[in-house]
């Protein structure tokens, strides 16, 4: 709703930038810049990119206003040297310096609005999908404990949990909703928009024909799993079961998606050397510069892959070459004393994963994925973490789900945490979520998010 709103608003912003420009004589718009449409459309989709790629459109975002106000502000800088460059490649788009400049402080204020206006009503409960849970056990609980923070909640009001016959109550007493009137009728009553299947024991008899009258009059229903799944953007596994992982949706990378993934693969890869070539040659010297000229530039790490067989990484050396002398592999570590001066840098910007693109081109790799580990790591996780092998049903990727929404892991207990995440991926993964988080990452590398 944000994202769309502010889109109209900067195409209008384009309008509004014209119009005082040529304000003594608007008829000259259209004979010195030309049709503002197409114009508009290019100038609000160059800036939403950016904005959406210094993190403001994230749903669980706890940046305050202050905060959002100056990612804005790095939005519309870095939108202002995107267009400039999107009218080098295709100059029928040129709307002229004076527009651009206007339409760019015009663009800001209507944004720099937008959002105070939505910081206001967003948490406004009447804005919100009225919630109630079925069941009111162990499990039901979950959802108030995984989801307690006011930003886990920005898009449902929790109504309350319905308690079931045989089942243990796991949650406060002022949540609970007897439904001693039916619970059509209790969901009629209290209006609610979506309810939540969560008992302790799906064997447990349900009002299927309530039910039914539910969802034929409106009420959404879904089960816990997908809930909580769909407003963290993770699996629990304390909710997964061999049965679910069968039977669920996604999981599934045959038919077209994996000729469309390449395809994106080699897309992004094609557009993204030509500016990275230069960063590498830079990095490259660099590397030289601080090691001297008879030690390595790059190092290869086999790593494990799609369907778990092993290939080799390309990246550049951050670490001294003596990193590993004994053979045994370790966990990077914060302040990693094996880290150079380079290395620090090049692993805060992400420069030291840019090789990795001719893994990309070879087909072993993916731009968004799970991170590749190594076959040693690997073993180790799947013996200690269930379902841990199901993240080689994708190809790993340079960037991933996982690595922008958890910090950079170093233990086992980080790779469980991370797994949850890379799962959610493995299960939703196509060509539009691949974009939305390369976009993503831009915040990351922009704001040194997880890097070791």
């Amino acid at each position: 709703m944000l994202a769309t709103a502010e889109f109209v608003l900067l195409g209008c912003s384009l309008y509004i930038a014209a119009g005082l420009r040529y304000l003594s004589d608007p008829t000259r718009v259209e004979a010195y810049v030309g049709p503002l449409l197409p114009r508009a459309l290019a100038f609000a989709a160059v800036l939403a990119l950016a904005l959406g790629a210094v993190g403001l459109y994230q749903t669980h975002s706890r940046e305050t206003l202050q905060g959002q106000f100056v990612r804005a502000m790095l939005a519309f800088v870095l939108g202002g040297v995107g267009l400039i460059v999107l009218y080098y490649i295709w100059p029928a788009q040129y709307v002229g310096r004076g527009i651009l400049v206007l339409a760019l402080l015009v663009g800001s204020g209507l944004v720099a609005l937008t959002r105070i206006v939505f910081a206001r009503v967003v948490n406004q409960e009447a804005l919100k999908r009225r919630v109630l849970v079925l069941g009111a056990g162990r499990k039901a609980a979950l959802l108030n404990e995984r989801l307690r923070r006011r930003s886990d909640r920005r898009g449902f009001q929790l109504l309350g949990f319905v308690p079931m016959g045989g089942e243990s109550v796991a949650v406060p007493e002022e949540l609970l909703i007897p439904a001693d009137e039916g619970l059509d009728a209790t969901v009629r009553r209290l209006r609610v928009d979506e309810l939540v299947i969560g008992p302790e024991d799906r064997r447990d008899a349900l009002p299927m024909d309530a039910l039914v009258r539910c969802r034929l009059a409106g009420t959404g229903v879904i089960d816990l799993i997908g809930f909580i799944e769909r407003e963290i953007g993770a699996i629990k596994f304390s909710l997964m079961s061999p049965a679910w992982v069968a039977y669920a949706d996604g999981f599934d990378g045959g038919g077209v998606e994996r000729p469309l993934k390449r395809g994106f693969d080699l897309l992004v890869s094609a557009l993204a050397l030509l500016p990275a070539l230069p960063l590498m040659l830079l990095t490259a010297l660099a590397i030289v510069l601080e090691s001297g000229p008879r030690q390595p530039v790059f190092y290869t790490q086999e790593r494990v892959g799609l369907g778990g067989r092993v290939f080799r990484v390309i990246k550049f050396r951050s670490m001294r070459p003596d990193a590993e002398r004994d053979g045994q592999a370790r966990w990077a570590t914060k302040s990693d004393d094996r880290v150079t001066r380079v290395g620090r840098v090049i692993r805060k910007l992400r420069l030291d994963e840019l090789p990795q693109i001719f893994n990309v081109l070879s087909g072993e790799m993916s731009w968004v994925g799970p991170r590749p580990e190594r076959p040693q790591f690997v073993v180790e996780l799947a013996r200690q973490i269930p379902y841990y092998e199901l993240r080689h049903c994708v190809k790993p990727g340079i960037t991933g789900w996982a690595q922008l929404r958890y910090p950079y892991g170093s233990s086992v207990q980080d790779a469980e945490e991370k797994l949850k995440f890379d799962l959610y991926y493995v299960k939703h993964h196509g060509p539009l979520f691949d974009f939305s988080i390369l976009l993503q990452t831009v915040e990351v590398v922009l704001f040194g998010k997880g890097a070791r």
